[in-house]
């Protein structure tokens, strides 16, 4: 009887605690949103409605109060808190309630001199010198226009940072400069005119932030968010350089008298007490995103994504940057990092400015001498020389340690390679899994003289030049093959690598980046992406002093400025070439500003012929968008396609989105997205024929015609109606319709095209100005 007593009392205390138990477990962050904030209410208010939602699924008041991470109150009406499944489920079941959707840290991959002299703002000759100049001139160098960025944070000590003969901060200007962890209102200038930081998500999924690992203000200690933002408006500031002198010039940022305000939602990961990069929560970029609404940003860069592609209503940066749209601030959005691979593009949405990253027109050189006297081309900033003589060449493979996976070898993985047979050798590693620099580390580690990084078929031809901690340089795929090849054909191979050195005007420029993530837009088929395509490799700019060059443990360096790789870096180019435009162009939507950049855009390289991949082979719509971006043409772009938050609101309607402001009500047959008047134009599984609508705004001259030209894609023929449209005034807008029709091909030729996607054009013409569209159609 005593024994069941015991085991009743047990039992009657277990499933006393088994729901508390399981409120701990399950509790997550969710976001809830309720769309566009519905007539005019206090701050107070909107957070004390936020609160009895929560109340109605929480058992007490004080749970719901302290459950809730974030109100977002400005622009953007929703809130994130910690919620049980069960919870989330009844919130989601509201009438009122647009989505709710489970937080999840959104990891950015590492998504200047020469990048804007390339795209033209600061080309070489003394005409294009002359036009760079009236255009910036023009556009007062961004003057006044305020870009906001989310990211790591910023170095404020920066010299691209500083406030002279800049004059009082805009008007419009309602943030703040906050206080944190070595950081205080002295760090903001007339140049940086506010910073924010937002750790709320952050810490609920990991606990409170370690000092060491990170600064609990806006400071950067990572390095990347204080390159974006100087590559979006640095100012002026001569003779800089990568270390050991590369990459020599004058670093300046597009608009260089732009103001910035810095939002920090990107926070180093712990893992086992040590950095491991670093991961942005959606709960607190929507944070930052409302705030800078309310703050009066003109243009927000965002180098931030996902590696999957999520619906519209569960993704935090489309949430905030339909809201943005709404008060016609431009937002630009890195693309991702994830290429080659097809449909990995994130950042889909129409209202964003979706960039991919390609190659400028330098490179830094540093061969390799082969044994056989045979010269092999690689890039390298690294600083490290090695003494002039040939040293013993190997393989990676053939000086590893024995229990490296076959699937990994020859990668240079830690701790993979023998000191004993790797000591005093220039060792070959090949790109896969691991950083690129952390390969160069494990070579130094087991007393390798000097390192060779080789490409993979999927990198090609694309060198992404490291600043390695021991001698090094990086080779093509074709050229990685020629050095197995000569290792392979001789018992004694040697090598000698050769101290790097910037030159400029390499050809053929540019070229995408192989890493660059790649459409078809998997969330909505109907909308091209990326949108356009912008200087994304070895890029030069200002960097965190807190961070060494490579963020390697081992590695004690300290740089004002670095060179790194990605769509984080093509982001911010558009970002302040966008600041440009709409200094020059103040009254111009978000939507014509896109436009404009979009159908300037250039398709060919600088030997005349159409943009390459990595290996060589012709680049696509899937890659560059509408091509590579050309600020100086984009301000006079003749033509723009424009569109407002409502023609948003009924894209969303076509989706089934229909609570998003509670002042809009979809109409009962909603339009296809087809129809959203975008400057491009994707129709998957085309069936016979379809016909869009597109309607043109003229900015160009008062009187003007313009005549269409069509390059179909192959097997598809392409009508333009009407072909001619005549303007007369400024302001002056014209529809016209677009006839996609399947050409009736042999079965066998229209099978081998079934849902392979095929590119053409669109162009009108009056002469002076080129208005160019990009197509993609694929067969059903």
């Amino acid at each position: 009887m005593l024994f069941i007593m015991k085991n009743f009392l047990a039992l009657s205390f277990y499933l006393l605690l088994l729901p508390l138990l399981a409120s701990c477990v399950q509790k997550q962050v969710y976001i809830v949103y309720f769309g566009q904030h519905g007539g005019q209410k206090a701050v107070d208010e909107i957070q004390e409605s936020h609160h009895s939602y929560l109340f109605s699924v929480k058992e007490t008041e004080e749970d719901a109060k302290s459950s809730l991470l974030y109100s977002y109150k400005h622009s953007i009406n929703g809130f994130a808190a910690l919620l049980t499944p069960d919870e989330a489920f009844k919130l989601s079941k509201m009438d009122e309630v647009v989505s709710v959707f489970q937080s999840h840290p959104t990891k950015y991959s590492l998504h200047t001199t020469r990048s804007w002299e390339f795209s033209g703002l600061e080309e070489a000759t003394a005409e294009n010198q002359l036009k760079k100049e009236n255009f910036l001139l023009k556009a007062r160098y961004g003057k006044d226009v305020i870009v906001g960025l989310l990211d790591s944070g910023v170095w404020p000590e920066s010299e691209s940072f500083g406030d002279e003969d800049l004059g009082a901060v805009p008007k419009t200007w309602k943030g703040i400069c906050q206080s944190g962890h070595a950081f205080d209102s002295s760090n903001c200038n007339k140049k940086l005119i506010g910073a924010r930081y937002y750790i709320k998500g952050y810490e609920a999924y990991y606990g409170p932030l370690n000092k060491t690992l990170d600064y609990l203000s806006p400071r950067d200690k990572d390095g990347h968010g204080t390159h974006t933002a100087s590559t979006v408006g640095g100012r002026r500031v001569p003779n800089i350089s990568a270390l050991g002198g590369f990459a020599r010039g004058t670093a300046s940022g597009g608009a260089p008298l732009v103001r910035l305000a810095i939002y920090k939602v990107c926070w180093a990961v712990p893992r086992q007490g040590k950095e491991d990069g670093n991961t942005c929560f959606t709960e607190d970029m929507l944070a930052a995103m409302d705030d800078a609404i309310a703050d009066g940003v003109d243009v927000l860069s965002i180098s931030i994504g996902t590696k999957d592609p999520t619906p519209f209503t569960e993704d935090g940066i489309a949430i905030g940057a339909l809201h943005a749209a709404k008060k016609n601030i431009v937002v630009a959005c890195s693309a991702g990092n994830s290429g080659p691979t097809p449909s990995t593009l994130s950042n889909p949405a129409p209202w964003i400015m979706t960039v991919g990253a390609s190659s400028v027109d330098r490179k830094f050189f540093a061969p390799v001498l082969l044994g056989n006297g045979i010269k092999i081309e690689g890039e390298t900033v690294t600083p490290y020389k090695l003494e002039k003589k040939m040293y013993p060449l190997v393989f990676a493979s053939r000086v590893e340690n024995p229990n490296v996976a076959r699937n990994v070898s020859g990668q240079c993985l830690p701790g993979s390679l023998s000191p004993q047979k790797s000591k005093g050798k220039i060792v070959m590693c090949l790109r896969g899994n691991g950083t690129r620099v952390g390969k160069g580390e494990e070579v130094k580690r087991a007393g390798g003289a000097g390192f060779i990084l080789g490409n993979s078929k999927a990198n090609g031809e694309e060198l992404a030049a490291d600043s390695h901690l021991l001698p090094a340089t990086a080779v093509t795929y074709t050229n990685a093959v020629k050095i197995l090849s000569y290792i392979n054909s001789t018992k004694t191979p040697k090598a000698y690598i050769v101290p790097g050195k910037t030159m400029l005007h390499r050809k053929p420029a540019p070229f995408m980046a192989s890493f660059t993530s790649r459409g078809p837009n998997s969330i909505s088929p109907d909308i091209l992406k990326p949108d356009i395509t912008a200087p994304g490799l070895n890029i030069l700019a200002a960097w965190s002093e807190a961070s060494s060059p490579t963020k390697l443990a081992d590695d004690r360096r300290v740089a004002k400025y670095n060179i790194i790789s990605g769509t984080s870096m093509s982001c911010p180019h558009i970002g302040g070439a966008a600041a440009l435009l709409k200094s020059l162009h103040p009254s111009w939507s978000s939507a014509a500003i896109r436009s404009a950049l979009m159908t300037s855009a250039g398709l060919l390289n600088n030997e005349g012929k159409l943009i390459s991949d990595a290996s060589g082979a012709p680049a696509d719509s899937f890659q560059f968008g509408s091509g590579h971006f050309r600020p100086t043409k984009a301000a006079d772009p003749g033509l723009v396609y424009d569109a407002s938050y409502t023609d948003y609101l009924l894209y969303l309607c076509s989706f089934g989105v229909t609570r998003i402001d509670p002042s809009f009500k979809c109409p009962k047959n909603p339009v296809s997205a087809k129809n959203l008047n975008y400057p491009s134009l994707a129709i998957p599984k085309l069936n016979n024929t379809v016909t869009v609508t597109r309607t043109v705004t003229n900015v160009g001259h008062i009187k003007s015609v313009y005549f269409a030209s069509v390059k179909p894609p192959l097997g598809i023929s392409v009508t333009i109606s009407p072909p001619i449209l005549s303007f007369k005034n400024i302001g002056e807008k014209k529809t016209f319709t677009i006839t996609v029709k399947e050409n009736k091909q042999t079965s066998d030729t229209t099978t081998k095209m079934k849902d392979k996607y095929m590119f053409g054009w669109i162009t009108w013409t009056d002469g002076t100005h080129i208005v160019r569209s990009p197509m993609a159609v694929s067969l059903a």
